[in-house]
């Protein structure tokens, strides 16, 4: 598939989200594959909203593209912080950067800043979008393009799901779309930033996630039933 083949397809899905399964939402953490698809939805002016979790602990890096994004394409850009009362229990049982102490830990902690959060974020929508790619992990290897989410009782969307790295870059330069900077210091995978270090060469691209957990661990973080297997056309 050429660049301009899987370009369009992704174009003629989104399209096919916003005309069958509105109100419909991208869920971006503003990383590579998620500007690609915001510049996409921007591009053809889709009636698709935009949000983002703001788990409290985002990057500097992070706040200043979502910024630029805002003023760069001139788009609402919906926020859903963690519940102020939710952030103090976790800190009160486990201290403010407890997750390094265990998966278990982690877990409670990406569950109030991120899980809580994508429930209020997906409240009344009939589809979500993500920037999931096959290539990005082995716990990722079956994304499906289209699929019931049953968790969420809606759709979910991977308009990405079989692109490659070098596809994201090649969209992403050839369009002049805004990024991250941290993805020019190493980081391919950008979270909070104490649970986010750049990779070294040759590591896996998400390594430097949770990178003191365990060598196999799986890196994730609750927001994405993976894999999804009911797949149906858009």
């Amino acid at each position: 598939m050429t660049d301009n083949e899987r370009v369009a397809r992704a174009r003629r899905l989104l399209a096919a989200i916003e005309k069958n399964h509105s109100p419909a939402a991208l869920a971006s953490s503003f990383g590579a594959e998620d500007m690609v698809l915001l510049d996409l939805i921007a591009r053809d002016g889709l009636a698709i909203r935009v949000f983002t979790l703001d788990t409290g602990r985002l990057p500097r890096e992070t706040r200043e593209l979502i910024a630029k994004v805002r003023k760069h394409y001139g788009l609402e850009i919906d926020v859903y912080s963690p519940w102020p009362d939710s952030v103090e229990s976790y800190v009160a049982e486990y201290g403010v950067d407890g997750f390094f102490d265990g998966v278990e830990q982690r877990v409670a902690c990406c569950n109030v800043r991120k899980v809580e959060p994508l429930e209020r974020a997906l409240a009344g929508k009939r589809a979500w979008i993500t920037g999931l790619r096959r290539e990005q992990a082995a716990s990722r290897a079956e994304v499906a393009e289209s699929a019931h989410d049953a968790a969420h009782r809606n759709w979910k969307f991977n308009p990405l799901a079989d692109w490659s790295e070098a596809d994201v870059w090649e969209y992403l330069r050839g369009h002049r779309v805004p990024y991250n900077a941290l993805h020019d210091r190493g980081y391919p995978s950008i979270g909070c930033e104490p649970c986010t270090r750049p990779v070294k060469p040759g590591e896996h691209p998400r390594a430097g996630r949770w990178w003191w957990e365990q060598q196999g661990a799986k890196k994730e973080c609750g927001l994405h039933a993976i894999p999804v297997r009911v797949a149906e056309p858009a």
